[in-house]
């Protein structure tokens, strides 16, 4: 039987080597970057080794199976109002028309675990066959998606998984990008943008969150180690859910503490237009600026040659397709690898158009083709 194409052709045939937690050797970040490309440096949330999205298929017989089983899915998102938030559910909602599950619900958490808990609740009271989710707190979740498997819902987990889970019996597969690897691009990327010499902030995620830990931890370790005239002189945890005003703030700090600072890093793009709002209130034009995701506002300043010089993309449309093609794994009984993973990709002005097809699946957006010209 001919097995479904899954994966984009971005992804594809995808062999990616994995080398979990192996950082680039390199204090020429071109080179490191360059090294980058079709590795996962990530492990999974419980030290799982990364499987490659591209391995993942449902043949034409399962895929007859599925659309057997008039399934139901819904989608709960810890928050919905970004570029990949949409990215994912756009991945998700494609995938499963696909493979004939409805989806019955969307929701928006907010980044608030209490109004997560109470939409798991409201969901349950449809009785879907699927839950897709990114939890919010690994904790304060986690009787609500204990109590939704124990009443026969399939979970899938994007990026984070709640407390105590185990793959293969509490939930089929979580899917993430290479967030590690992300961070270890915007690092060679910021070192790139600075010559290798100057100092730096850094704006984290102060919250029990494993993918924005890990690219704080890829970010910190990869300046110290590979580029000794890059100083980390200041940083700051953000905990939202203002994102952008929390990070403004840190950022004014940093920049009004540390004047001689050179560039900052933002755990994602949200936070980073803060830190690009902090430095034209400040007048430091100079300032240099990485970051994680790629949407549209930061694309925009990147585009005109602004603070933001670089930063790690995710592929959060593929991300989203691999979701729900696991959830089918589920459906079927069939064995699900772990932990999947894509790999990162490192953005620049120079590569933002076809990033962002890369990322989207779709031409850039009007604003951002403007900004280029």
């Amino acid at each position: 039987m001919k097995p479904l194409q899954t994966i984009a052709t971005t992804m594809a045939a995808a062999a990616i080597s994995i080398a979990p937690f192996c950082l680039p050797a390199s204090a020429d970040p071109d080179s490191a970057l360059a090294a980058l490309q079709g590795t996962v440096l990530s492990k999974g949330p419980n030290g799982e080794d990364p499987s490659s999205a591209g391995d993942l298929m449902l043949t034409d017989a399962e895929l007859d199976s599925i659309r057997a089983m008039n399934a139901t899915a819904a989608i709960v998102m810890h928050y919905g109002g970004n570029d990949w938030s949409q990215a994912q559910i756009s991945g998700l909602t494609e995938q499963f028309g696909k493979m004939g599950i409805e989806v019955i619900a969307v929701t928006d958490a907010g980044f608030k675990p209490e109004k997560q808990v109470s939409d798991i609740e409201t969901i349950m009271a449809q009785n879907p066959s699927i839950i897709v989710s990114i939890p919010t707190d690994p904790s304060a979740t986690a009787a609500a998606y204990r109590s939704a498997a124990e009443a026969g819902t399939k979970l899938v987990f994007m990026d984070n998984v709640p407390r105590g889970f185990v793959a293969g019996e509490d939930y089929i597969a979580s899917v993430s990008a290479d967030n590690y690897g992300n961070g270890v691009a915007a690092a060679h990327l910021m070192a790139k943008a600075l010559n290798g010499e100057g100092q730096v902030g850094l704006v984290f995620h102060a919250a029990d969150f494993f993918v924005t830990r890990q690219r704080y931890d890829a970010f910190k370790a990869t300046i110290e180690s590979d580029y000794p005239g890059i100083e980390i002189v200041a940083e700051q945890g953000i905990g939202g859910p203002d994102f952008t005003g929390d990070a403004e703030k840190a950022a004014s700090a940093m920049l009004t503490s540390n004047p001689g600072i050179d560039g900052i890093w933002a755990v994602w793009d949200v936070p980073a237009e803060g830190v690009i709002s902090a430095a034209r209130v400040s007048g430091r034009d100079d300032l240099v600026i990485t970051t994680i995701d790629l949407g549209e506002n930061v694309a925009i300043n990147m585009a005109q040659g602004g603070f933001v010089k670089g930063l790690g993309a995710q592929r959060p449309f593929d991300q989203g397709v691999a979701e729900a093609i696991l959830a089918g794994y589920g459906l079927l009984g069939k064995e699900a690898p772990p932990f999947v993973a894509l790999p990162a990709l490192p953005v620049t002005k120079e590569t933002l158009l076809e990033s962002w097809q890369a990322v989207y699946h779709s031409e850039a957006t009007e604003n951002i083709r403007k900004s280029m010209n």
